[in-house]
């Protein structure tokens, strides 16, 4: 079952990332009332392990907004 990623929260997201095994990750899953399969968990354990969030990074990208939060201050390059 494909996880719908618009019902994830920066809590779920941050729990996951401190899965360290696929295992885990099903087990965090289940009690989300989320049921992924072993190989869905390895490709999430995978991609997670590639991914650094810092404050406010998850609302910049659900909002849409620019590299840099917009911040018309910055030239544009070191936006980027």
């Amino acid at each position: 079952m494909s996880v719908d990623r618009t019902m994830i929260t920066h809590e779920m997201l941050e729990e996951a990332m401190q899965c360290e095994t696929a295992e885990d990750l099903i087990a965090l899953a289940k009690t989300k009332g989320i049921e992924i399969t072993k190989e869905e968990a390895e490709a999430y354990i995978e991609e997670l392990s590639s991914v650094e969030l810092e404050d406010g990074d998850l609302e910049n990208a659900a909002g849409g907004k620019a590299p840099g939060g917009g911040d018309k201050t910055q030239p544009p390059e070191s936006r980027y």
